[in-house]
């Protein structure tokens, strides 16, 4: 591929894992990634000022070009010398296509090769939202990077349908670069397969053999599951070229770019940090803190210790409860210029550990943090947790702390996250052959409460930090799920099942989880010589023995 108009120069990519960090140039200046974007829809971030954004950190802010075709109009536009003259924005601007809206508004448009036709809500009228019409509505909004027209439909679709949307994104993509013509604006392709990989794989290449200044994950936050999006995220981005920037459409909350970055991400944008500002929630550096709870009517406290934002600064928490309860503008100004002001912190934060190598560490972190409720004052629910049982299937929470026990037999079930030291020094030894060797196979023969593949990945991911390792798959049986989903019932008595890689647990027979870069879990649900046969092999270490 030609070189960018984006200039983009890749700065430093984490150790362990496919964060990057880079620097790329618009029409309005330099970029550093990875960027959050707030969302300004109508040429304006809602409840926010332009000099709010600015002061907070925002480098980028996204418009969209299919409410603004229809007002105030491309012409509007034209006269007044583009976006950034229009809502007085000196930074940059990316413009979605509207195809977003061919997806949203399925019962008030219709679909042909030419493109979308879509009833205006503001007058009625009839009108073809083809590629050319959406790149000709973007250079007239002026915007910095331009995304092609793309069909996105819902991630749960059938292959079927599936590759329709992907050829039809094929061809407009071709459309759309063409209708650019002479401006100097860059534009991206949009990555589109819902969940299938081969279909990613071919848009994906598809895409690359066009002269595209960057490349949109689409088709993601519409259906699927959190670790779905995830593993399609992943293999998505790898399929991407390493020179250009890689966008994220649509997502999400603060740990869903966490994730993302992991997997190699550069650029998101999401209305999350303003939707959830209207009624009072925010994140905070002690959790999601909800400002609707009585709990804060006499606060004095700040909204977020940590935080530098001038909300933080100057408000108290039962200031902002009271805005929150009598529903007053000026509430969902100041919860969402912190909550912006806390994306575009741990967007720095990010790409300031990416620089100095020390990502990983941060990753765990901030993982930890960003997915729980609020620290200082958590939200109990006591009727839930008196119902929860203390037995499932032959075993028991016994005892004080408690343990799980075989009721038949009185076994005790492990519980503590500690493997053999020789074996433990066998598999570090096997994880340090070169990262491009074939996938190291772990067999766990008897999952139990997971303690002994808890003990492998928190392995994997100490030796990950430390440099490269060749990927892991890691493979549990068992006969019976109960202890597993008595442990999982209760994780204030067994705190390793808080970790990532156990919240991904779906006990319904065989599951896999790609929690992190590298690895991959799988469980088999039944035991012997005839599910063993089923399972990846053989394997070079073995956690226990077979029942």
């Amino acid at each position: 591929m030609s070189s960018s108009r984006l200039q983009f120069q890749l700065e430093a990519q984490a150790i362990g894992s496919k964060a990057r960090a880079a620097t790329f140039r618009t029409l309005h200046g330099e970029i550093k990634s990875p960027l959050f974007m707030p969302v300004g829809t109508q040429a304006t971030v809602k409840a926010q000022t332009p000099e709010s954004l600015h002061a907070s950190g925002s480098q980028i802010l996204l418009a969209n070009t299919y409410h603004l075709l229809l007002r105030p109009g491309p012409e509007v536009f034209q006269k007044l010398g583009g976006i950034h003259r229009f809502m007085d924005w000196p930074g940059s601007v990316l413009t979605d296509s509207g195809g977003y809206q061919i997806f949203s508004l399925p019962h008030s448009r219709s679909m042909t090769e030419e493109g979308a036709v879509f009833q205006s809500y503001v007058d009625g009228k009839r009108i073809l939202l083809s590629p050319e019409l959406s790149i000709q509505t973007q250079r007239a909004i002026g915007s910095d990077i331009m995304m092609v027209l793309d069909q996105c439909i819902p991630s749960t679709a059938d292959e079927k349908t599936a590759r329709a949307a992907l050829q039809v994104t094929q061809r407009w993509a071709v459309r759309s670069l063409a209708a650019r013509e002479d401006s100097q604006q860059s534009m991206f392709g949009i990555v589109q397969g819902a969940l299938y990989p081969h279909l990613r794989r071919e848009s994906a290449e598809g895409l690359m053999q066009i002269e595209f200044d960057g490349f949109a994950i689409g088709g993601l936050a519409v259906g699927e599951k959190k670790n779905e999006r995830e593993d399609v995220c992943e293999l998505t981005a790898a399929l991407l070229p390493q020179d250009r920037p890689r966008y994220l459409m649509g997502v999400g909350t603060p740990l869903d770019v966490l994730e993302a970055v992991h997997r190699g991400v550069d650029m998101f944008d999401c209305i999350i940090p303003t939707q959830v500002a209207k009624r009072g929630s925010c994140f905070t550096s002690r959790g999601m803190v909800e400002l609707r709870r009585s709990v804060y009517k006499f606060s004095e406290d700040r909204l977020d210790p940590a935080c530098t934002c001038p909300v933080c600064a100057r408000h108290s928490r039962a200031y902002l409860h009271h805005l929150t309860k009598t529903q007053e503008p000026l509430g969902w100004q100041l919860v969402g210029q912190h909550n912006i002001h806390f994306y575009h912190q741990l967007m720095r934060e990010i790409r300031q550990s990416i620089l100095e190598d020390r990502f990983l560490p941060l990753y765990r972190e901030k993982r930890e943090i960003l997915s729980i409720e609020d620290i200082d004052h958590p939200v109990s629910h006591p009727k839930r947790n008196a119902s929860k049982p203390r037995h499932a299937g032959d075993y028991e929470l016994h005892g004080d702390p408690p343990a799980i026990r075989h009721i038949s037999s009185g076994r005790t079930i492990s519980t503590t996250v500690q493997i053999d030291p020789a074996r433990e020094s066998q598999l570090i030894q096997l994880l340090r052959q070169p990262a491009d060797a074939p996938p190291l196979i772990v067999w766990d023969m008897d999952i139990g409460a997971a303690a002994a593949a808890m003990s492998v990945i928190l392995t994997y991911e100490a030796e990950a930090a430390k440099g490269p390792v060749r990927p892991l798959h890691l493979v549990s049986f068992t006969d019976d799920l109960a202890p597993l989903r008595l442990a999982l019932s209760h994780k204030r008595h067994f705190p390793y099942l808080r970790h990532g890689a156990a919240d991904t647990l779906a006990l319904r027979g065989a599951w896999e989880s790609r929690y992190c870069i590298g690895l991959k879990w799988t469980l088999v649900n039944g035991c012997g010589e005839d599910m063993r046969a089923q399972a990846p092999g053989p394997p070079e270490v073995v956690l226990g023995e077979m029942k």
